[in-house]
């Protein structure tokens, strides 16, 4: 959801909040239905700009009818994902409903479009943002328009960051080399941990799951092992390839071709003449 300013220049920004979700309007319909009359009762000069298509967008509907807010709610409908960017920088605010989230990328759109974000402290949400740039909410009307008064609150006050320097602070966080080094991490410390042998196995399942689920687990864990010992007897380990490390410090492939580049380089020169 993100907040549009109305007001004039000499005039504290209006807030306007737009929740812009390309994907589908599901169980997030319903805390937006509950937020929506509450606030625009309680700040004048508050819109709504909602992207996003579904089942639910019928209650939406209704509660702009039953409130008479048509010209306070914006239903956008479908957004193509090119879009959703021109959407979310006529506002202030983005408010993300979700009730079930691994990795919400529409909190890290919506900072890099300059938002103020407010979200459900669901899922992964809380490792996405640092909090200087997220308020989080419990999964509920109340906690939600507490969030949007305190954004709302900071937004007139001018004490929310220039959209300037939050898109420049998030710009930081997900490149294709943090990330790669963030999953290199993973795989290196993965690697490390010792492997733990069958009876160890089973016997965390049971301890850690229960004794009655615990051993479902166990009995798949042991169906799953069997089946694996059947694939290697059907394709031994000696048949398969061994995946070369062609572009690490130790790289297979500068060793055997290690005047390739300058080759390259050459041939490059040679075409040019």
């Amino acid at each position: 959801m993100a907040c549009s300013g109305g007001g004039g220049p000499d005039q504290p920004p209006s807030a306007a909040l737009s929740h812009v979700s390309p994907g589908s309007l599901s169980t997030r319909t319903d805390l937006l239905s509950g937020i929506i009359p509450e606030l625009c009762q309680k700040y004048p000069d508050l819109n709504f700009v909602i992207g996003g298509e579904g089942p639910k967008r019928i209650i939406l509907e209704e509660v702009r009818e039953r409130y008479q807010l048509h010209d306070r709610v914006h239903l956008l409908g479908a957004l193509e994902h090119k879009d959703v960017r021109n959407v979310l920088v006529q506002g202030h605010i983005f408010l993300n409903t979700s009730l079930t989230e691994a990795f919400c990328m529409a909190i890290v759109e919506a900072a890099s479009c300059g938002l103020q974000v407010v979200s459900t402290r669901v899922g992964g949400i809380p490792e996405v943002l640092p909090e200087s740039l997220i308020i989080l909410c419990e999964p509920s009307v109340k906690s939600l328009c507490e969030g949007l008064e305190k954004a709302i609150s900071q937004l007139k006050s001018g004490a929310l960051l220039p959209p300037e320097k939050i898109h420049n602070i998030v710009k930081t966080f997900y490149t294709w080399r943090n990330v790669a080094e963030r999953t290199e991490k993973v795989y290196d410390r993965v690697a490390g941990e010792a492997v733990l042998s069958m009876d160890k196995r089973l016997d965390r399942l049971i301890s850690h799951c229960g004794p009655v689920t615990g051993c479902i687990f166990a009995l798949l864990a042991v169906l799953n092992f069997l089946f694996l010992v059947f694939l290697r007897w059907v394709t031994p380990d000696s048949i398969i390839d061994v995946a070369v490390d062609a572009t690490g410090p130790r790289a297979a492939w500068a060793r055997q071709h290690p005047c390739s580049k300058k080759g390259g380089e050459n041939n490059e020169m040679s075409k040019t003449r």
